[in-house]
């Protein structure tokens, strides 16, 4: 057995180096999730019908999510994949990679945004209060326009992620967010002369916003010195190569959905299940549908941070894949595991410790703040498993590990999960706690069955030989 110092050397390297690729993709995260959160906030502070606004926000954001999280997590196996490509030392591959998720993100769009157009021109199926469906069928639709623009730059964003250039994208979702912002005090309100919008101006904002934010990332590679060949490789192959190059990039395409798909619905099955909470919540009143949003948000913040760390995890396992070396794909993800655990263990004691502080940021409602501060008491328990599950389904990425684990989601969210949630609060009447305790039920099995799946798989790797290991944060800006 390693004695503790030993160990300790072992993996403090790899926590360095995870850290520091981590960081800008959780700020990166983070940034994306406040959006929402900046929406919810500033719409919640509307001089007239703030309740109502801030109802139909949530629900529309929770909608949107649910159907976009299908092409996010599609899109996310490729950072993987660029990062074995970058310590394979395959330039062609990369850039052929960058092609074909671009092509993937379009075609995932497109069938996102036809779902959520149908879903907004039929708000009532959700049968929420009348006046909240009024509000968010328009604001959905602006939602929809934007996931174009999102998943261009999510594709973008693989590519400077696996190649763990990972703070480009993060500038890009800050600045990003100052926009929104901005844009959302202009127009929600109607300030400096602008016309008060309302909710509908929050959704003007965020198109804006992620519309400047693909453009921003297509700049930075197009004429960039980082990635500028990585461009040039998977746009314009030299005309001898090009059919050739053609076939290959097709094939890419079908790997990323072969493996992106049900990485989607992984997303899918989680999020879906919290979206459909809030419309069982909304069944409840709309103090409780209020206050389950309020309390959701916080904790979807820190969920979105806690992938970042996924994120990061997956590319360093991708990196072992790469070097066909079973060690280093094991000390990667025990460390992103035991980080995510960390992290999420500090918000849990924030959660706990200050939950009608961080209520009072939203809302004080006083029907609305009590529930609120009850939930986030909850939240903080439930986000503990959430940041474990998380990060399993990162490094289960990075093993190209996804038929399972979809299987597995499937279980913990709908079999267990939401079934748990409603017999607590409609047999047993725990109104919208038992829900959300349902929803930590599911969590913890996710979080346990995931990460023994990773420890299992990764121990059963077996390579023929190994590959010298690339320096990939050498000459990082």
């Amino acid at each position: 057995m390693r004695k503790p110092a030993v160990v300790f050397r072992l993996y403090r390297a790899e926590t360095l180096i995870l850290s520091r690729l981590a960081l800008p993709i959780v700020f990166g995260q983070l940034g994306i999730m406040l959006m929402g959160v900046a929406d919810v906030i500033q719409v919640g502070h509307l001089e007239t019908g703030a309740k109502f606004a801030l109802d139909a926000a949530g629900v529309a954001n929770g909608v949107w999510i649910s159907v976009a999280i299908f092409g996010f997590n599609a899109l996310y196996v490729v950072a993987p994949m660029v990062s074995k490509a970058h310590e394979e030392a395959r330039p062609d591959e990369i850039g052929r990679l960058l092609r074909a998720s671009l092509w993937v993100s379009l075609k995932m769009a497109l069938f996102c945004v036809t779902v959520m157009a149908v879903l907004a021109f039929n708000f009532h199926w959700f049968g929420q209060n009348p006046r909240v469906t009024a509000l968010a069928t328009p604001f959905l639709l602006f939602l929809a326009a934007s996931t174009v623009p999102m998943f261009l730059f999510t594709a973008f964003r693989q590519m400077s992620d696996g190649l763990s250039h990972t703070r480009v994208a993060m500038g890009i979702t800050l600045s990003a967010l100052l926009l929104n912002i901005l844009l959302n005090y202009l127009l929600i309100n109607g300030n400096w002369g602008f016309p008060p919008l309302g909710l509908n101006g929050s959704g003007i904002a965020t198109l804006t916003a992620r519309t400047y934010m693909a453009l921003a990332i297509w700049g930075y590679v197009r004429y960039g010195k980082l990635f500028r060949n990585y461009l040039s490789l998977a746009l314009n192959p030299p005309p001898e190569k090009r059919r050739k190059r053609g076939e290959e990039a097709q094939s890419l395409q079908v790997k990323i959905f072969r493996l992106g798909i049900p990485s989607g619905f992984q997303g899918f099955f989680e999020i879906a299940v919290f979206a459909l909470a809030s419309v069982m919540i909304g069944w409840l009143g709309e103090d409780q549908l209020a206050a389950h949003l309020i309390a959701i948000n916080p904790a979807s913040v820190t969920y979105m941070m806690v992938t970042g760390l996924a994120t990061a995890g997956g590319i360093r396992v991708g990196a072992g894949m790469g070097q066909r070396n079973r060690s280093a794909v094991l000390k990667s993800g025990t460390t992103a595991l035991v980080l995510g655990g960390a992290f999420m263990a500090l918000c849990c004691l924030v959660f706990l410790t200050a939950n009608e502080q961080i209520v009072s940021l939203y809302i004080r409602d006083e029907a609305v703040a009590p529930i609120a501060a009850g939930l986030l008491l909850i939240a903080g328990v439930f986000q503990f498993f959430d940041g474990i599950q998380a990060v399993s389904l990162g490094l289960l990425r990075g093993l190209a590990d996804v038929n399972i684990p979809t299987a597995v989601t499937l279980f913990a969210y709908w079999v267990v999960g939401l079934p748990v949630g409603c017999l607590l609060t409609f047999q047993y009447r725990f109104d919208v706690t038992g829900i959300w305790i349902g929803l930590t039920a599911g969590l913890m099995v996710a979080a346990i069955l995931l990460s023994w799946r990773f420890v299992v798989k990764a121990r059963k790797l077996r390579f023929s030989h190994r590959i010298k290991a690339v320096d990939s944060t050498r000459g990082k800006k």
